[in-house]
């Protein structure tokens, strides 16, 4: 008993040590991956045309369908991720049948090392890819735990379990830089990538500002302005944050608008019946226009729902997309699309911050305090007067119209940093 007693203690008496020994090994004092660029317009473009080729409506609604990625679409997707869960980045490379993810985030405080140095390795398979090794800086993870954790993640991140995916599933093949999938698709799998998209309890929380919207349009005008509209959301924000999570609450009040002023309905976000009215349809105005509330509520929603590297580069994208054969580029578009962004990201900066600017907006704000004046900036400039005036988006008359905007955001109390 007494030799029992004495392994016991021994025992208790290791675990930290053990602890701190696996801490010293996850932890690296210079990070694996650095330096990998955030997503640019044509990035975007590219994406745009990827999900297009996948649009269900194309082709009927179920059956088996193709999706090709390529390596460098699947670093920007690693990276980007990376950079939002602790200001790391990511790449991937694939090679004979398997993927390599690489990635490097930072580390909570501690005196061993200031990154947390990931790389995992999936083989080719049946169906779903197995992953043959996962390494946490110098530590190797046993091949048991690495899946535990993988469905872990897969849950967290994606709200989706690896057996309903792999039901999904028909193949995974990495190639020479280039991962092809095939999956089939059907009802079933609509309703599962809804729910990945959007969590079951935030498909609560949207419908609940979606029948405040409901409400307060029906007591509206025919036209009203985006300032308007937006304080009686945000005044459900307050509410409901003050007990709650105030950055997605901002989230959800944001989410609404920017479908309300898009005309995208919310029920094909949802895997739940709306239940309550639909809200009428309204001209809705910043600045006395009806494309500003679009320009702002979209990338509003973007930052606040992912960052505002993303949210950049979509509105570059929307105005090259113009410039090119629409109605020409816009600098008055980027000044709404920046103050959105900016607008975002103070939504979700902190709870703090989140519950000052729900209560500031709910108060009720003017539309100068949305957005600033863009009046006086170019407009409906074709691509090739856009290049030539501005040098294009790498040009220096670009980017000294761009500091214009930047400061003139700055000015505003409610959207500074």
């Amino acid at each position: 008993m007494r030799l029992l007693i004495r392994s016991f203690v021994l025992v208790l008496a290791a675990l930290p040590l053990a602890a701190l020994a696996l801490l010293a090994l996850s932890v690296q004092d210079r990070p694996l991956v650095s330096g990998v660029p955030q997503p640019a317009a044509h990035d975007i473009a590219r994406a745009k045309g990827l999900f297009r080729s996948q649009d269900p409506r194309r082709g009927g609604r179920s059956g088996l369908r193709t999706l090709s990625v390529d390596e460098q679409d699947l670093s920007l997707v690693a990276n980007y991720a990376a950079s939002q869960l602790g200001q790391g980045a990511a790449i991937v490379a694939m090679h004979g049948g398997v993927a390599t993810l690489q990635a490097s985030v930072a580390a909570p405080a501690n005196p061993f090392g200031r990154y947390l140095n990931v790389v995992a390795e999936f083989r080719e398979a049946q169906a779903m890819p197995t992953l043959d090794r996962l390494s946490i800086g110098s530590l190797p993870v046993p091949r048991p735990i690495a899946e535990r954790l993988l469905r872990v993640a897969l849950r967290r991140l994606a709200v989706i379990d690896i057996d309903e995916l792999s039901a999904m599933l028909q193949s995974v093949r990495f190639g020479d830089g280039r991962m092809t999938v095939v999956y089939r698709w059907s009802d079933e799998a609509a309703e599962l990538a809804r729910g990945v998209l959007v969590a079951p309890e935030d498909q609560q929380r949207l419908l609940a500002y979606q029948a405040r919207l409901a409400d307060t349009v029906a007591r509206a005008p025919r036209a009203l302005s985006l300032a308007s509209l937006m304080a009686p959301l945000f005044g459900l924000a307050v509410q409901r944050g003050a007990a709650g999570d105030p950055l997605r609450e901002n989230r959800a009040a944001i989410v609404v608008l920017a479908l309300y002023v898009t005309g995208k309905p919310l029920d094909r976000l949802l895997t739940v019946q709306p239940g309550g009215p639909r809200p009428a349809r309204r001209a809705v105005t910043l600045a006395g226009r009806t494309d500003f509330p679009m320009h702002f509520l979209v990338s509003a929603a973007i930052a606040a729902e992912a960052g505002s590297p993303l949210a950049d580069a979509v509105g570059l994208h929307k105005e090259i997309e113009d410039a090119r054969g629409g109605s020409g580029f816009s600098f008055s578009d980027v000044g709404a699309n920046r103050a959105g962004t900016r607008f975002g990201e103070a939504a979700v900066q902190s709870p703090r911050r989140a519950r000052e600017l729900a209560q500031a907006v709910a108060a009720g704000v003017a539309e100068a305090d949305l957005m600033p004046d863009v009046s006086d900036l170019p407009e409906f400039i074709a691509d090739a007067e856009f290049r030539r005036r501005f040098g294009g988006v790498d040009g220096a008359g670009y980017e000294k119209l761009i500091a214009t905007i930047e400061q003139r955001i700055d000015a505003l109390p409610l959207l500074r940093r």
